[in-house]
């Protein structure tokens, strides 16, 4: 069984680029479950329900990050998406799920996790180590096929997470940074390991946004716009193999392809 994971998702080329190449690669790698991150899909900053129709039906599950209420009113919205995941490691009175379980079109239920890291993160966020170990006991035990989304900065809290979950989960998976990691694996135990997934957006950028504008930014060191770039988009991606009967990775392949667009 393969599932294919979308890196971060920034603005509208992202999604554009999302809707066109996610089918053709779902085939090429004959994933029949798909999830991206998409907390950056409005403007390059946070989500709103408008933006998620271009990649719907392509599109299993929506996860999210530290952005996910950068976009007003998207408290009210996430409310009425039910393939949509927002950090479970955030306050329980915030609206939404971290975590749930999906019907996989090519056999057996997909429980997929929103983790948002600490380190170098919001403050805000509790510890993620302990929200997962209080989550994995409500999945049902005939639930195999468990998928980690780590939205963090540091790489270390990262492959700790992998590390402390190896063998109790099929992936777990880096988002935030935006730039594809090198060290794709397996761990011993059949947990499957990236650091960072990467990112849908422009390959003519800074992690999605303009050059010249961020460059001024950290020159002077004055607040400043940073532009979505929408041309020379491409999408990172990895594609997860695994046992269906006993949720152990035994596969994961990271790649990167270019919008036609």
């Amino acid at each position: 069984m393969n599932i294919l994971f979308i890196g971060d998702v920034v603005g509208k080329g992202g999604r554009m680029a999302v809707k066109e190449l996610v089918p053709e690669l779902r085939r090429q790698y004959n994933c029949s479950f798909c999830i991206a991150n998409v907390e950056n899909v409005a403007g390059g900053a946070g989500v709103t329900a408008n933006c998620l129709p271009d990649m719907s039906g392509v599109v299993d599950v929506f996860t999210s990050g530290d952005h996910v209420w950068d976009q007003k009113g998207f408290e009210e919205e996430i409310k009425r998406i039910d393939n949509f995941l927002r950090p479970a490691n955030l306050s329980k009175k915030q609206p939404g799920r971290g975590f749930s379980v999906f019907r996989n079109p090519g056999g057996g239920d997909v429980a997929v996790i929103n983790l948002l890291g600490k380190v170098f993160m919001k403050e805000s966020a509790y510890c993620p180590f302990e929200t997962v170990e209080n989550i994995l006991p409500q999945i049902p035990p005939t639930v195999k096929s468990i998928i980690v989304d780590f939205h963090a900065e540091a790489t270390s809290e990262k492959a700790a997470m992998a590390y402390f979950l190896d063998g109790k989960v099929t992936a777990v998976l880096g988002t935030h940074t935006h730039v594809q990691t090198a060290d794709a694996k397996i761990l011993a135990k059949g947990t499957a390991f990236i650091s960072d997934v990467g990112m849908t957006g422009s390959s003519i950028s800074v992690l999605g946004r303009d050059i010249e504008c961020v460059i001024k930014k950290f020159t002077t060191g004055m607040p400043h716009k940073l532009p979505v770039v929408e041309k020379e988009i491409r999408l990172d991606a990895v594609v997860v193999s695994y046992d269906m009967n006993t949720g152990r990775a035994d596969g994961i392949k990271n790649f990167s392809v270019k919008a036609g667009f």
